[in-house]
Parts: structure tokens; sequence; C-alpha cells
């Protein structure tokens, strides 16, 4: 091939390139259905000069998609995401404390974000799991319209089935944007703790899990 047909051949290409139009993929029916859902709230909620700003156009879309994010814990199995990270190990019975697991969820009363850390501790009874999925366990249930009081026994109680373990203890410290950023105008923090398992009455049982599940003092101190 001479060069001048290699040249004519590249020419023709980058023709045919230029004329290729990438169509974005089509909107999903839901996805058009939570745009103009945002919008009619905005418009109802804004005045129409606030509403119509050109800054605001791509606000009902944004807010759509950030919400799916928010949500999308919904739906998923606890199980799936564990998958196959449960290790059986012999003679494991001594405390596992996971603790300062950030966490966002939204509250299910105003549709608000409140975020905090997870402690967890739990008693293995032969089974353990593995340290990311505490995790991942955790997010499944806090992305979705929560209440912090729910989100700490669904995590106990997924961890308790899960594993088996003798006993298992959850705390949550979080701070709600629907207390601090409306009503009371106060920045105060909530704490919630759930503890599962057929050891949870022993008295020893639960100290142990109390020290591990908490931001107090270390193993041992």
């Amino acid at each position: 091939m001479s060069a001048t047909s290699a040249e004519e051949q590249t020419r023709l290409l980058s023709a045919v390139k230029s004329q290729v139009v990438v169509e974005p993929p089509p909107q999903r029916a839901e996805d058009i259905s939570a745009e103009a859902g945002f919008k009619q709230v905005l418009n109802a909620c804004l005045d129409s000069q606030e509403a119509s700003r050109p800054e605001m156009r791509k606000t009902p879309a944004r807010a759509a998609k950030a919400f799916r994010e928010m949500t999308c814990g919904c739906g998923q199995d606890p199980i799936e995401v564990v998958g196959q990270a449960i290790f059986e190990v012999e003679g494991a019975r001594d405390l596992v404390a996971v603790r300062d697991i950030p966490f966002h969820s939204l509250c299910e009363h105003h549709l608000l974000p409140f975020s905090g850390t997870a402690h967890i501790a739990y008693l293995p009874n032969g089974k353990v799991l593995g340290l990311s999925k505490f995790a991942r366990l955790l997010t499944v249930f806090a992305r979705r319209p929560q209440i912090q009081e729910r989100l700490t026994q669904q995590v106990a109680e997924s961890i308790e089935q899960l594993l088996g373990c003798r006993a298992v203890a959850v705390s949550l410290e979080a701070h709600h944007s629907c207390m601090s950023h409306r009503g009371a105008n106060v920045p105060a923090s909530t704490r919630t703790l759930a503890i599962r398992g057929p050891g949870k009455d022993d008295p020893h049982v639960r100290e142990q899990l109390m020290i591990g599940a908490s931001r107090g003092p270390s193993f041992g101190t």
C-alpha cells in the first residue's frame, strides 16, 4: 500500500468517526418518575423565581440520583453480601471487636441524613466473619430509610443468625440532621445498643461485650 493510499484511508476513517454520535443511554421510567417527583416538590416548596433559576435546572435529577444512592440497601440480602466470608475456626470462642466503623443513613421520618460510628463485639462459637463484612452488613441496613434503634437491632440480629455466635453487641453513636438542622436545632448525639445471642443474659458475657462495643478502654485495661 502506497503512502498516499494510507493517508487517504486515515482521512476517511477520521471523517467517519467524526460523524458517529454516541447517544446517552435512555432514561429508565423510574428515573424519569423520580426526577419529576423531585421537581414537583421543589416547585411546591420554593417560590417560582427560585425554583426556575438556571442553576436549579438539573437539581431534580441530581436529587433523585442522590436519593437512590442513599437507599441502595433496600432489597439487598445480607447473606449475599457476606458471601463465602464465614470461616470455621476450631476453638474460636474469644471476644472479637471491630470498632469505629463509619456509617451514613437516612431518617425515615424526615428523609434527612444521620451519620455516625458503629462498634461491634461478639463471642464466636467456632465461626468467624471476615472483618470487612461487618462494614458491608452495616451498610446494607444503613442505606435505606431507617431509625437508629432498628438499624442497631438489625445488625446485631443478622450477625447472630449468620454466625450462630454465643452473643453479640452492636453500639451505634450518631448525629441526626433532623434534630440539628430543624425542630429543636440541637446538635446532640444519640447512642443505641443491642445485645443478642443465647449468652446475652450472662453478666460476665455482657461485661465482655460492653468493653468490646464501647469507645472506652481497650481489652485488659
